[in-house]
């Protein structure tokens, strides 16, 4: 598993002799190194590694390096790719160029010339990378439904731009409604997948009993109910992405299946025979922590080393406030027709209020918020009154612990101050449970204890009913 940006280099070449001199002048030169056989062997460790550059040589048994070369091409076009051989021939080296090789170098090589010329290969492969970044900027494109300035998603836009050049596989760790499936689109789409299918599943949405059948698909009469014949997620995905959210709830059959999928990147449907050949990339995501899951043996540990090849997390927006405005400010525009195209931005007041909630929901419930306030917004701007009660409240009261000390420098005992601030509480919001809670800034278990230790369980039902009298 690989969550650095380090400098590995494939290197590909079916002569054991003349690997083992390669790799030992690439590794005194501080490169780590992944000594492949054959071509095949160089595309299926390409979906599980993110390489800086490939020395693939030309004549080897089974896949040649020319057609290596243009397997990596339509999946990988900016990798950088040098070819070796000992053919000096014009015509290899024009096929090899014409395909997009970075360079072309013969045998018998000194150490020299293979390091200088890697060097250059890397150094083009990340300009290329940083010029595709700063278009972006220029242009404005961004990443679709994505935005911030924040030190903690500027991290996440590198890791993306550099995603976007590859082809492995990514688990992106997030707490719910963090927005991992934007994250999932955003690689997808600027990625040389974009043409292919964006493929997203909910795992924990999908009963076990279902959950194979949607995946793998089924044949028909394969169990009761399969009227006829299904493809499977992973069909559809074929020369795309697939995404599958909650991945830690699959359970343990699913996670053997899923394993032997990515081992042979071949489908079996439920009730078939035959292995149905599927080219994706896959992107998963958690809310929770895999590692703990596989210490306990709740989640497999060669599967999850299979999802994780790089791991993203997705900080919450409580630890990124400072993108509220200009994610507030995309909410609005995204949704100009609900508001009748009037609201133009919110107000330095309801701004406050927004900087100041902690967002249990991160972004989903941001967006949501900005859904209401545009509802019912009046003016050109999202005001206070136009924001959930219970963020006003939250806002404007202070917690129940700041309000017993402000008691406690008048006199008296915390008790008797903790006694009269929840009687208050439940008489201005005529019995509201919920209300209360808020206004004190304490949680369901502790509200219950107090009503009971104070003997309130019956004044509850008191006040509700001259409330409504």
């Amino acid at each position: 598993m690989r969550t650095e940006l380090e400098s590995l280099i494939f290197l590909v070449d079916d002569d054991e002799n003349l690997r083992a001199v390669f790799e030992r002048w690439l590794r005194k030169d501080g490169y780590d190194v992944a000594c492949l056989s054959s071509g095949d062997a160089c595309l299926e460790a390409l979906t599980e590694e993110e390489p800086e550059a490939i020395c693939l040589d030309m004549n080897m048994p089974g896949l040649s390096g020319i057609e290596t070369l243009e397997r990596i091409r339509e999946r990988y076009p900016a990798l950088p790719v040098i070819i070796l051989t000992a053919d000096e021939t014009a015509t290899t080296a024009v096929s090899a160029m014409k395909l997009g090789a970075h360079d072309y170098l013969t045998k018998p090589l000194d150490a020299t010339k293979l390091l200088t010329t890697l060097k250059n290969a890397i150094a083009h492969g990340r300009l290329s990378m940083r010029v595709t970044q700063l278009e972006r900027e220029v242009e404005g494109r961004g990443y679709p439904g994505i935005a911030g300035n924040s030190n903690a998603m500027k991290g996440v836009f590198r890791q993306l731009d550099r995603l976007a050049v590859s082809d492995v596989s990514v688990m992106i760790h997030g707490e719910s409604g963090s927005g991992k499936e934007l994250i999932a689109r955003a690689i997808h789409q600027s990625s040389s997948r974009c043409r292919g299918p964006f493929v997203a599943v909910n795992s924990a949405a999908i009963p076990e009993s279902l959950l194979e059948s949607e995946l793998f698909g089924h044949e028909k009469g394969s169990f009761t109910g399969a009227a006829n014949r299904r493809i499977g997620r992973f069909e559809e995905a074929n020369k795309g992405t697939l995404f599958l959210d909650e991945i830690g709830e699959l359970s343990a059959s699913v996670q053997a299946k899923l394993l032997r999928v990515l081992q042979e990147r071949k489908v079996q449907r439920v009730g078939g025979s035959a292995l149905i050949h599927s080219d994706f990339r896959l992107i998963t995501a958690t809310h929770r922590n895999l590692s703990d899951d596989v210490k306990a043996g709740k989640f497999r540990e060669d599967l999850f080393f299979r999802l994780a090849v790089f791991e993203l997390e997705l900080p919450p927006l409580r630890r990124r406030k400072e993108d509220i405005p200009v994610l507030a400010q995309l909410f609005i525009k995204g949704n100009k027709d609900m508001a009748g195209s009037r609201v133009t931005g919110v107000s330095a007041a309801a701004l406050s209020i927004l900087l100041k909630h902690e967002w249990p929901g991160n972004v989903r419930e941001l967006q949501n918020v900005m859904q209401r306030a545009l509802v019912v917004a009046n003016g050109v701007e999202i005001v206070p009154e136009d924001l959930p009660e219970r963020m006003r409240i939250s806002e404007s009261t202070p917690s129940l612990k700041a309000q017993l000390e402000q008691v406690d420098e008048q006199g008296g005992t915390l008790e008797d101050a903790s006694k009269r601030l929840l009687m208050s509480a439940l008489e201005k919001h005529e019995g509201n449970a919920s209300a209360a809670m808020r206004e004190l800034k304490i949680g369901r278990t502790r509200f219950y204890r107090m009503l009971k230790k104070f003997g309130f369980e019956d004044k509850m039902d008191e006040i509700r009913q001259s409330g409504n009298k």
